[in-house]
């Protein structure tokens, strides 16, 4: 089967299509034949060299959909035929000091950049027959971690106002739709070429954070009240404008740092307004039941800025780097090997 690997850490270059072999169930997995699967910044951060232990040479992508094959020893709940979609959260028997006992698809273990891939079934949830390989592929890490963020940390309420940092990725187009879904007035912070299109999704107002101070647009657009949640994922290029957007009683919940982990914290606005920040990693399994079961009724719309075919994973992780795109890019495997 052909796989996307990289032998050493290093920029989009490293990646190569390669030629592997079938990967075996164990005990308690079931092998899944790959329809589909999509681009995370983690699948960056991966490739570039994060501080973890991994297999290598290594497979990265820890969101995808597809169809059961085999099953190994022990594996019930689902048969061959089954079409799926993968949970990206692992659970690790041997955690390091320090550390939670969870490991994300794609990090350590190798994940869903090839045309099989093996895994615990566990891990698996039934795809609604409503939604499309590509659609459902496209759900999980960003989905369940804004549903878990917004609804299950930041108790996000109806009449509420909650600000989206980040609204045109594809975490911030789920938390966009998510804050509209509960009721809320959602404030989204993008780029320019993105306004209309997170105003389409939803969004009541608009902030293009490279003319507008973000704190200050907020304030104006609440009566200076500020935002009572917050979405942050950005990091350092947001963080102090999270922080300093936030609401008396505010909530922040974060799950990222792609322009940077390190950020001044102005704590006299963590106490004097009584913020609560939540950090998140995705979320559970059955948080992805949900949200593909409200994708499939129409509530929720996972946004796709384009499918590529998976030899194209270079020029997908080149796209994502850039940061012009819209949502999440796809990839989906040769059908040589599809049941």
């Amino acid at each position: 089967m052909k796989a996307v690997r990289f032998h050493e850490r290093g920029g989009p270059d490293v990646l190569v299509v390669e030629d592997v072999p079938l990967p075996e169930p164990g005990a308690g997995e079931a092998r899944v034949i790959v329809r589909a699967a999509a681009l995370n910044h983690l699948d960056l951060w991966v490739r570039r060299g994060l501080p973890i232990k991994m297999e290598m040479p290594h497979v990265g992508g820890a969101d995808f959909s597809g169809v059961v094959d085999a099953l190994g020893p022990g594996a019930a709940g689902f048969a061959p035929g089954d079409a799926v979609v993968g949970h990206p959260l692992l659970r690790v028997a041997e955690p390091r000091p320090g550390h939670p006992a969870r490991s994300i698809l794609g990090e350590e273990r190798n994940g869903a950049f090839a045309e099989a891939i093996t895994l615990p079934v566990d891990n698996l949830v039934r795809k609604p027959d409503a939604l499309s390989f590509e659609d459902a592929a496209a759900m999980p890490v960003a989905f369940v971690t804004a549903w878990t963020m917004l609804v299950e940390r930041a108790r996000l309420r109806a009449g509420e106002t909650l600000l989206v940092q980040g609204a045109g990725s594809g975490v911030g187009t789920a938390a966009v739709q998510i804050g509209k879904l509960r009721g809320a007035r959602v404030i989204a912070c993008t780029q320019p070429a993105k306004l209309q299109r997170v105003r389409d999704l939803g969004a009541d107002d608009v902030i293009d954070y490279t003319s507008e101070r973000i704190d200050l647009r907020v304030r104006e657009l609440t009566a200076r009240r500020g935002a009572d949640v917050v979405f942050e994922h950005v990091g350092a290029a947001t963080w102090e404008a999270s922080v300093a957007s936030a609401a008396v009683g505010g909530r922040i919940a974060t799950c990222g740092a792609t322009t940077g982990r390190r950020a001044p914290t102005d704590l006299t606005l963590i106490f004097a307004r009584e913020l609560t920040i939540h950090g998140v990693t995705l979320g559970s399994r059955d948080v992805l039941t949900e949200v593909l079961e409200l994708a499939a009724q129409g509530h929720l719309r996972p946004v796709i800025d384009r499918v590529l075919p998976l030899e194209r994973c270079r020029e997908a992780h080149e796209l994502l780097e850039a940061g012009g795109i819209f949502g999440k890019i796809v990839l989906r495997p040769d059908a040589s090997v599809n049941p």
